[in-house]
């Protein structure tokens, strides 16, 4: 009773300092997604001597591993403690970020970022139960639009952080830093963050496993197809294994009492809609990091320090307007602001790939217009997934809206990587394309053929053209679906405020 108390009595006095430590914390696991994806060059040129398959499952092993036990860490921390969930997360990803530091070889390197990932997984989810255990109820709405803002510019925050590490050091020293922040992230959560009650939950563990299972499954057959051919045995035993054990979820889902993610909570269209919405703003938010780092070092011949800074015009909206979201959601409405949030995306992800040779300042409006979508879109959705459950169960919605983010990071990062070789693969000279195997990443054709540059750079910039169209045509069509399933929940039953 008296810790149930004292987290009622300690928002008014302790929102704004938890809200600063919380915010820090998800933009060190947010950016770190981005950060990697400038690190890509020097990997490729690294003695890992990683593949172009190597290289994506560097940036995804990370975030596989954070969609899909971030629920099951949101659940850890209802049962645990968030607060103490939180602080083991952040020693996790500085343990796992040493190990990627240290790694000889691309497996260690692979173990490394997957152990970092778990760390994640701890932290995201438990931040947002921290966070509306320590606020007011009237206080809720905008303490959400801030948080959503720091994921939404954390990424940028690793683009620039990241570039100006990897400006004066290597990919090791860039980890290295991350495992420094996260130990400093650790004391402050351990002096600023309250402790809040515990609820009694099961972990299921069966669901996580199949959960996870699925997913690589999935991304196996999506990263590996353009290598190993879309046709071979590997890629469609992956894919069939990813249906086959996503079915198998399900049923084991529907039958254990305390499911980890209970599939029958998607019978709210308005939480559907929500998560396919997350899902759908980080697959085009994080596929351009993925391929706008490399784009402006290879494409325009920007330094790291300079592809990091490229990114800022699109931090401007996010940095400016924000504050404005909830306002305008309550004028004009949930579906017309996601309309607007995927049209704005969609748009910008497609000007981009006509823009990807002009001067910087065209590129930087693209950039300029993705950031409006993802101002309107990411506190919009965060609000809608948070009030669909009840506050005592804020680790299960932390949960869901992080797993819907980083699954929709994984899979912008295999699908726009993917894309990005095929078109990299056939744009090649004519040497190169016939060379067997064909080369499949920058560093491999220049080694092959070093007075290639100009050739090996347009094939490049062709790939990463088509890479965004893609992107942009996944954004507007699944946008427009969340869209329609949005307007469809809201004339059914309006959803209620997240206070409540």
């Amino acid at each position: 009773m008296t810790s149930t108390l004292e987290a009622t009595r300690r928002p008014a006095r302790r929102s704004g300092p938890v809200l600063a430590c919380v915010s820090v914390c998800t933009a060190l696991v947010v950016g770190f997604v981005a950060a990697i994806n400038l690190a890509v060059p020097q990997l490729a040129a690294s003695s890992l001597r990683p593949t172009s398959s190597n290289l994506l499952w560097i940036v995804d092993a990370y975030v596989v591993v954070f969609a899909c036990l971030v629920i099951p860490a949101g659940a850890a921390g209802d049962k645990y403690g968030r607060k103490g969930v939180l602080m083991a997360g952040l020693g996790t990803v500085a343990f796992g970020a040493v190990v990627s530091a240290v790694a000889p070889n691309v497996p260690i390197m692979l173990i490394g970022r997957a152990v970092t990932g778990l760390g994640a997984a701890c932290v995201l989810p438990n931040c947002v139960g921290v966070l509306l255990h320590a606020t007011a109820p009237e206080r809720r709405p905008h303490a959400l639009a801030v948080w959503a803002a720091a994921s939404g510019i954390g990424g940028v925050v690793g683009n620039v952080g990241g570039g100006a590490v990897l400006s004066t050091g290597s990919w090791r020293t860039l980890f290295l830093s991350v495992a420094l922040i996260a130990l400093c992230c650790l004391a402050w959560t351990a002096r600023t963050a309250p402790r809040s009650a515990r609820s009694e939950r099961t972990l299921d563990l069966p669901g996580t496993l199949l959960f996870v299972a699925a997913v690589v499954a999935l991304l196996t057959g999506i990263i590996e197809g353009p290598e190993q051919g879309w046709g071979s045995t590997v890629v469609l035993t992956a894919f069939a294994c990813g249906v086959l054990l996503g079915l198998c979820w399900v049923q084991v889902e529907l039958r254990v009492p305390r499911p980890m993610l209970d599939p029958r909570l998607f019978r709210s269209p308005a939480l559907g809609a929500a998560a396919l919405g997350m899902t759908v703003t980080f697959f085009g938010n994080f596929g351009l990091f993925y391929v706008n780092a490399s784009l402006l070092q290879y494409g325009r011949g920007f330094s790291v320090l300079q592809a990091g800074l490229g990114i800022i015009p699109l931090t401007v909206p996010l940095l400016l307007g924000t504050r404005h979201v909830p306002g305008l959601i309550r004028r004009i409405g949930t579906p017309a602001t996601l309309a607007a949030a995927f049209a704005l995306t969609g748009a910008g992800l497609l000007g981009l790939s006509y823009a990807s040779t002009m001067a910087y300042p065209v590129y930087a409006a693209g950039l300029f217009v993705i950031g409006l979508g993802i101002m309107l879109a990411a506190p919009c959705l965060t609000a809608q997934i948070a009030s669909a459950l009840p506050v005592e169960r804020a680790g299960i919605a932390g949960g869901l809206q992080s797993a819907t983010r980083e699954l929709g990071s994984a899979l912008g990062v295999a699908v726009v990587g993917t894309v990005l070789t095929a078109g990299f693969t056939h744009h090649l000279p004519a040497d190169l394309g016939r060379h067997v195997p064909v080369p499949r990443t920058v560093q491999e054709a220049l080694t092959l053929s070093p007075a290639d540059r100009t050739g090996v750079t347009e094939a490049f910039v062709h790939g990463a053209d088509t890479a965004l169209r893609v992107a942009a045509l996944v954004v507007l069509l699944a946008g427009a679906l969340v869209v329609v399933g949005s307007r469809r929940a809201h004339r059914a039953a309006p959803v209620p405020p997240v206070s409540r």
